[in-house]
This record gives C-alpha cells, structure tokens and sequence, in this order.
C-alpha cells in the first residue's frame, strides 16, 4: 500500500472546538496564483452573468451582516492541580535493566508528590439566541472539567468580554447553553427552519477557525438526516462550507441570513476541511436550548421499544412494498408502546402524520412529543396498515443493560443454519443480562457458516423465528424444519444491547 493510499484511510471525526489553542506558534501557508488571469475568449463576460453573480455577493453579505453581531467567541480555561503517587524508585524489578542503561547505575529519584498547577484552554464558538444574553454552543466547546473547574468567557462581536454565570448541556445532542449578565440587550441571530432546508441551497458558516474571530465561508447543503456516530441523538446536516476546528458551535446560515444550524464536526484526514461538515438542525437546537433554559435540562418522551431499520430482505420478509420504516425488536412491559398495542414485528411507517423512514426518524419525532396528549402510531402488521393511539411516558434516566456470558447447555446442533442452541434458563439469561428473557441461546456457531457470516455469535437469544415465539430448542426446531435458505428465515435475535431481526439467507 502506498503511503498516500494508507493516508487516505486515515479518516477521523473531529469536533470542532480547539483545545490547548497556542496562537503565534505557527505560520500561514499563503496559496499565490503562479500568473495572472487572462479574459475570456472573445471579449467581457456578459453582463447578465456578472449581474447574477453580483446578487450572489449581495445575498451572502445581506446573511453574514444580519448575523455577525450575534457570533460570539468562547474560550474555556481550566485550572487546577495535579499530584501523584509520590516518591520512586519504586519501579518494579523487571524495569530496573532498561531503566539503569538510561540513568547509570543510580536510579533518580521523582517527588511527584508537590502538586503542580495544571492549566487548560479550549476555543469555539456561540450565537446569540436571545437579547438578555443566551447563547447557543456546543456542549464539547465548554466541557472539559474533568481535572478542575470549567471558567467560560464570551467574547461579544464589539469586544467586550463576559464570564458566564450559568452553562446548562445536553451531551446527548452535543448542545449547551451559555448565560451572560450585564452586557445589555444583545443582537439576537434570527433563526430559520431546518426543516425547510433543501439540499443545494446556499449556505454560510460563521465562527472562529483556527482562532480567527468572525469568518464567513460559503457552500452548499450536501445531504440531510445523516447520523454518523458521533453523539446519541444524530440528525445532522451535512455542508461543504469549509468549517475548521474553532467553528464549533458558530452558526449555519441560509442566504435569508437565518441560522439553520449549530456547526458541531467535519470528516478530516488531517484535522481541517475536507469538505465534509456536520450541523445539528436548528429545529432541534432550539428544542434542546429551550428546554435547558426552562427547566436546566432535556426531558424526553418515551415509546418504550427497539427498533430496527428496515433493509431489502426485511421488507420481503414483512410483506412492506418499500424498504422503510422502523421495525418493532422489543416491546417493553407495562410502556406505552404496551399499553397501546405495539407487537414485536410492526413496522413503524407514521408517528402523528410525519412519514418514518428510519429509526432516527422515528426516535427524533417521538422523544420532542407532548407527554400530555394522545398520538397517532401507523403500523404495517401482517400486511395490513394499522393505527394505534399512545400516550408517551417521559424516558427513564437509565436505559443500559449489563453484559455477561453464558455457560453451553444440553446444545443441539442445526448444521444446515452453522449454529448449536440449548434451552434458555432463568440463571443463563441472568448472566447474559436479559433476565426474564426466553427463547433458546446460541451455545457456538461453526466457523465459515452462514449464521457466522450474518453476525450471529455465542450468547446471543434467539425469541423468534418468522412470527413465532420461541421458548425451547423443540420449538425452534419446529419451526426451521422445513425452512428455504433460499428465500430466507428470519430471526429475532436478543442480547443484553437489545433485539435485532436477521435473515438467514443464501446467496
């Protein structure tokens, strides 16, 4: 592999709020033009083509004019101090050799006792949202406490500088909000609707990359709704302006000068713009910061399932006529998924009107849902379209289960599938972490099978298969007795993350 080759694989996620920012260190790499540009064959561009690309000019500086004043610059300190644990040479015995050949034969001796000041600094940027002195961010802009006390500073687009007296985040959106007190009443960036967003319109970032205050740059929206694994709750836009590490929290404009969007990460080889960035929807920003301002922090509404999302052989094996929707894995007890209905199997194709394609459609509608009223959930079941009436429940704090393993019992073996089950126990399923589950746990999976080759593993339940329940090995082998690999059997398959459905089927 060539080293430019091995560079290109080398693609991280970067949030963009710079840390340990040491500015003067470094140089300005100056890209110059080797000559001058020559006019165009036969004579002046036409007039109209100059005329459209001047309102083009005039429309971006209408939008960074009608929300510069609103961009502010945040700096984060932290300071503290740090000792350890004391005096050494207490190295251990196999060290000493490697040690000696460095140091000679007398090993020095550390006091890493006397605590040290330790001092850290990190930079982004925020939008005014309300004239008393909100500010919208992102939560990784003025995190980073760990070893100390977070001190925020806002500095204002006229120069003044504040402390904050009050910051309130949402790492589940990568959001926070910032309050200021004693600047006056401050210019407040308007904000659009994300929604209304389409892809190819013009757009402009605005923030501070690399430290430099208040820079504009311009692009287009490339794709909507994208989750890239980056926070818990993803519905991100994508953007091609060219947005650095700095940017963080600044804003996305349409040309309407309306902030559509909380700049928060790029896709990087090299830590700059690839051309590659993600904003959180303002649509959900203002959500998240309304929340955080009225009630300090996030409540969300809860459905109470897991769910799936629907591919190619999941839409044959449902019977559904397009390849999306959300597909029902685990129906919690005593939900308001359960209360209403919802069986292991539904697809999710509608929530109060708003057509569901994904899981992350599903997820986002549902948890910014009132808790106080009944909504409309459209369900594919067997073929059918049904629509059910649920009243959500607010999210528990805690949804993670625990991991353990299983131990092999009585396995009966299913080579055609590559798989070994055993009947599932209370015990078993108590160390797995699914305590009340049933169905039959997979003991091994031969190496090269097909079951293998589809992410099937040792400890993994199987509850279902096709539309049946399963409780012991008799009842799977039942029910994959006169299975056709050829057109798919599907599984619904448990661990201690949640259910998933897989079909196992041959090429």
């Amino acid at each position: 592999m060539t080293g430019r080759a091995s560079a290109d694989r080398r693609r991280v996620w970067v949030f963009l709020g710079i840390v340990g920012v040491v500015l003067g260190g470094g140089g300005l790499l100056l890209h110059g033009a080797s000559g001058t540009p020559s006019p165009a064959a036969g004579g002046d561009p036409p007039a109209a083509a100059i005329a459209a690309a001047n309102d083009l000019s005039a429309a971006f500086r209408y939008a960074s004019e009608r929300v510069l004043p609103s961009v502010v610059t945040i700096r984060t300190v932290v300071e503290s101090t740090v000792s350890s644990r004391g005096t050494a040479p207490a190295f251990p015995e196999e060290f000493e050799p490697l040690l000696k050949r460095f140091f000679g034969e007398d090993l020095p001796e550390f006091d890493l006792r006397t605590p040290r000041p330790f001092r850290q600094e990190g930079m982004g940027s925020g939008v005014i949202i309300d004239p008393n002195g909100i500010i919208l961010t992102n939560n990784h802009v003025v995190g980073g406490g760990e070893r100390g006390k977070v001190k925020v500073i806002v500095r204002l687009h006229d120069g003044r500088e504040f402390t904050a007296v009050d910051v309130k985040s949402d790492p589940k959106t990568d959001l926070a909000i910032v309050r200021i007190e004693g600047a006056g009443p401050l210019a407040a960036a308007p904000l659009g609707d994300s929604d209304a967003i389409q892809i190819g319109d013009w757009v402009l970032a605005i923030g501070n990359p690399f430290g430099l205050s208040h820079s504009v740059t311009a692009g287009i929206i490339s794709a909507k709704s994208r989750g890239m694994g980056i926070a818990e709750r993803e519905d991100f836009l994508q953007t091609d302006a060219a947005i650095n590490p700095g940017n963080s929290g600044g804003p996305l404009v349409n040309l309407r000068g309306e902030v559509i969007g909380i700049n928060t990460a790029i896709s990087t080889r090299g830590g700059g713009s690839d051309g590659v960035g993600f904003a959180v929807p303002i649509n959900l920003a203002r959500w998240v910061g309304t929340q955080l301002v009225e009630k300090g922090s996030v409540q969300r509404a809860f459905l109470g399932i897991s769910i799936q999302q629907v591919n190619s052989d999941l839409s044959k094996q449902f019977g559904l006529s397009a390849v999306q929707g959300a597909v029902v894995t685990e129906v919690r007890p005593d939900s308001a998924a359960a209360q209403a209905g919802v069986q292991v199997g539904d697809v999710v194709v509608e929530f109060d009107g708003h057509p569901i394609h994904n899981p992350r459609d599903l997820q986002n509608v549902v948890e910014r849902s009132s808790l106080d009223t009944p909504h409309k959930l459209t369900i594919m079941r067997n073929g059918k379209h049904l629509t059910l009436e649920v009243r959500l429940q607010p999210m528990p704090q805690n949804l993670t289960a625990s991991r353990s393993s299983a131990e092999p019992a009585q396995p009966s073996e299913f080579d055609d599938l590559g798989l070994e089950v055993a009947n599932l126990t209370p015990e078993v399923a108590e160390r797995l972490g699914m305590t009340g589950a049933t169905g039959v746990v997979i003991t091994n999976v031969a190496a090269g099978s097909l079951a293998e080759e589809l992410g099937l593993r040792e400890g993994m339940v199987i509850t279902r298969v096709g539309r049946q329940s399963i409780n012991t090995v008799e009842d799977f082998r039942a029910a994959v007795k006169d299975a056709d690999l050829k057109t798919g059997l599907l599984l619904l398959v448990r661990t201690a993350e949640g259910s998933r459905f897989i079909v196992l089927k041959r090429p």
